[in-house]
């Protein structure tokens, strides 16, 4: 605790709203700057109110930009929200490229205990990963994760995991390539110690093809098993475990910069907080690891629609701001191909925490990118490659974004929340909630609390606190969803199902 709760915010010195940080009553008087506001109605935490009159169709400020356009007029002090409230977004934009790009001061890299893989990358966790390459083969999958769980004790593999999914048949196109491709980034993650592909034998993506997607891999690391192949597929397994757990088994925790870490940022179960604690924090973060010379990426695209034009104007070329317009686009025109509004996001818990429109939503996840510089703009599956703040394409859906992080490199995931998830994805899934009350009632699910910004501690002294946390987790600290024994995974489904 650092002194008393504060009543309310003021974003952005342009702001004609402001939010709620707790339950407020009507006919409450509040000072906002200097001028006298009074509550015409009860505001729960995280909704917004009117600092001045907004007539019908005025634009309704948040952020220091637009969230929407009043479809009644507001009266100073009233609620803002959906019912008031509607989006400015549209169809496909035109942009320029207006660079406002400000390079970070580069730090000391702080260390954090890793294991080196013998091709030099880095895994922040030594497992073994049971992937299979088709839907048929999942309960197999499953049976080999428990029966073999056993072999890992007394050596440094520190779990078996296997990723069941429902694809690998029946697919074409794009959607067959998403498949192939997600695998073969899982088949590759330094996090995995060892891997066995597990096939069935007859199936589109099968063994065979999957190995083109995958390239140069070490033989003694990643093992493959068709199943039509054998008589007994439990028993060619075993022997084909021992060997990878005698494999990961040789590989030791050392000392490792923090400048090979790669971060995933996603957010979900949003509130009308997760902008001005949690998200913020995680922006804060994400520039003092790239100033240790780490990588972060941001994925989610839809919830970049209304707040493109800043990650826009940080691309570091020309180059990288054409390929961003083409990641906001390509979505656009995803969701029309499909006969759908672009701007219709926000969900029935996002609005019920305060978010009212999906330029609200934007405005407030772009927050995790912080200031740096855009150094790298990657489609769905493609693997990190540059340092720095990354772009990345895959929707807003928590399991297919966060799975799309890990297929990119990610070591883990900082996953801000303000309704609370439990869910985890193949990496190491931190949860960070916007609020206080939120860590308190779900601390089986969260792992750091930034709602303690509305009590006075500092963005600067959170993200600090994040930054130790999360080369903590590096270390080996187990996130609580790693704790509770979760490990899920999901593909980008876009294409026909024969």
């Amino acid at each position: 605790m650092r002194g008393r709760m504060q009543d309310f915010i003021k974003i952005h010195a342009r702001d004609n709203a402001a939010v709620a940080l707790k339950d407020l009553e009507k006919g409450t008087a509040l000072d906002v700057e200097g001028i006298p506001v009074v509550l015409k109605e009860a505001i729960a935490r995280g909704h917004k109110f009117a600092l001045a009159d907004i007539p019908e169709n005025g634009t309704v400020i948040k952020y220091g930009a637009p969230i929407g356009r009043a479809v009644t007029p507001i009266a100073k002090g009233e609620w803002i929200h959906t019912h008031n409230v509607k989006t400015n977004l549209g169809e496909l934009l035109e942009y320029t490229y207006e660079p406002a790009v400000e390079e970070l001061a580069p730090v000391p890299a702080g260390t954090f205990l890793g294991y080196r893989r013998a091709d030099g990358k880095v895994g922040i966790r030594n497992e073994i990963w049971i992937i299979p390459t088709v839907g048929c083969v999942n309960s197999i999958a499953g049976a080999m994760e428990k029966a073999f769980a056993a072999k890992l004790e007394g050596t440094s593999v520190e779990g078996i995991h296997s990723f069941p999914h429902p694809y690998g048949c029946s697919q074409m196109g794009d959607d067959q390539e998403n498949t192939r491709t997600i695998l073969a980034d899982l088949v590759n993650h330094p996090n995995a110690g060892g891997v066995l592909v597990l096939g069935l034998g007859c199936e589109n993506s099968n063994i065979e093809i999957l190995k083109n997607y995958i390239g140069e891999y070490d033989e003694k690391r990643v093992k493959f098993l068709q199943c039509q192949d054998v008589e007994d597929e439990m028993e060619t397994a075993d022997t084909l475990i021992d060997e990878l757990v005698g494999y990961a088994g040789g590989f030791r925790r050392e000392p490792i910069s923090a400048s090979e870490l790669i971060i995933g940022m996603k957010c979900g179960g949003s509130d009308g907080l997760s902008g001005i604690t949690a998200n913020p924090v995680v922006g804060a973060f994400s520039d003092k690891l790239i100033a240790q010379g780490g990588t972060t990426i941001l994925t989610e695209v839809p919830e970049m629609f209304g707040a493109e034009t800043f990650l826009m104007a940080r691309c570091e070329n020309e180059e990288l701001f054409e390929k961003t317009v083409k990641l906001i686009n390509d979505f656009k025109n995803y969701f029309t191909s499909h006969n759908q509004t672009i701007y219709e996001n926000p969900s029935p818990g996002n609005k019920k925490g305060g978010i009212t429109t999906l330029e609200d939503k934007s405005l407030g996840c772009t927050q995790k990118s912080g200031s740096a510089p855009v150094k790298n703009v990657l489609m769905y599956g493609e693997r990190a490659q540059n340092k720095g703040l990354t772009l990345l394409s895959a929707p807003g859906n928590d399991l297919i974004a966060s799975t799309a992080l890990a297929a990119s490199g990610a070591h883990m995931v900082l996953f801000t929340t303000g309704r609370g998830t439990p869910f985890a994805c193949p990496v190491p899934t931190m949860k960070i909630s916007t609020n206080s009350q939120l860590a308190g009632k779900k601390n089986n699910w969260i792992d750091f609390d930034c709602g303690t910004m509305v009590e006075g501690v500092t963005l600067d002294e959170l993200s600090d606190k994040l930054l130790d946390e999360v080369l903590a987790v590096a270390s080996g600290k187990q996130v609580k969803s790693e704790a509770a024994g979760f490990h899920d995974m999901a593909i980008f489904k876009q294409g026909v199902t024969l």
